[in-house]
This record gives C-alpha cells, structure tokens and sequence, in this order.
C-alpha cells in the first residue's frame, strides 16, 4: 500500500516541478516578469530551483517504490 502512495506523491510532485520548470522558461525566453514587484534575476533563479528540487523529490518518490 505504500507504493501506491509514493506513486502518487512522485506524480504530483514531479508534474509539478516540470510544469514550473516549463513556465519559468517560457517566460524568461519572452523576458517576461516571473513574478510581479521582485527582482527578475532572483525571482527566476529561486522559481528554477524550486521547479528542480520538486523534479528531485518526486523521482526521490519513485525510487521508494
């Protein structure tokens, strides 16, 4: 039973890392504000690494299976 849920949670978490990696890079490729009111560079740079440390857990997840 505890497969079931490391699947689900390394799903979730790696779709969600993907999907922020993808929108963070399709709006730095328009020069596009990552957020709104903060400093491009460190808005970018800390969404990227969110995006990669999700990527990380959720394959993290997958090896517990």
């Amino acid at each position: 039973m505890e497969s079931v849920s490391a699947v689900f949670a390394g799903t979730a978490l790696a779709l969600f890392g993907t999907a922020l990696l993808v929108w963070t890079g399709a709006r730095a490729l328009h020069r596009a504000p990552v957020a709104h009111g903060v400093s491009p560079v460190a808005s970018t740079a800390l969404t990227t690494s969110f995006g990669v440390v999700f990527v990380g857990l959720g394959v993290w997840c997958f090896t517990l299976v």
